[in-house]
């Protein structure tokens, strides 16, 4: 009997762990969207909002930015966004932590001219003090 009880309430933790993670999946899959949105409008308060101060971004050319250097260079681009959208994501749950895995296709005009391009996308957020932002990014171009 006793043995009987443990294997119901591991069960029941794991379903509710479960359902926990489902609905982190969720809400780290709209902030991801939400990124996408406030990239493409140049939306640095909502870049803010999303980003931990301690972000660490690994930019598609290897070159390293904080989160001052990021948004900086939202605010001083010279391009278009048009889109930016992901085409595919998954999201990885840990406890407090979330990676989310995907690749996401950007159109826009820079220096007029038009460009393309789809990149893999890593990114880590992590959960402090309630409030889910991401510590991590790295995008590699999908050259084929």
């Amino acid at each position: 009997m006793r043995g009987l009880w443990f294997v119901l309430v591991c069960t029941l933790v794991a379903g509710a762990q479960q359902s926990s993670n489902s609905a982190v999946q969720t809400r780290i899959i709209a902030m991801e969207k939400a990124w996408n949105q406030a990239y493409k409008m140049g939306d640095t308060r909502a870049l803010d909002a999303l980003l931990d101060d301690q972000l660490v971004l690994i930019n598609d050319d290897g070159s390293v930015q904080s989160k001052a250097e990021f948004l900086k260079s939202v605010r001083a681009t010279n391009s278009q966004e048009q889109q930016v959208a992901p085409e595919s994501m998954s999201v990885h749950v840990f406890g407090d932590t979330a990676i989310a895995t995907g690749v996401f296709r950007a159109k826009g005009v820079e220096g007029g001219k038009h460009y393309e391009r789809r990149e893999r996308f890593v990114d880590t957020w992590i959960n402090k003090g309630g409030k889910w932002v991401c510590v991590a990014t790295n995008a590699t171009p999908v050259l084929h």
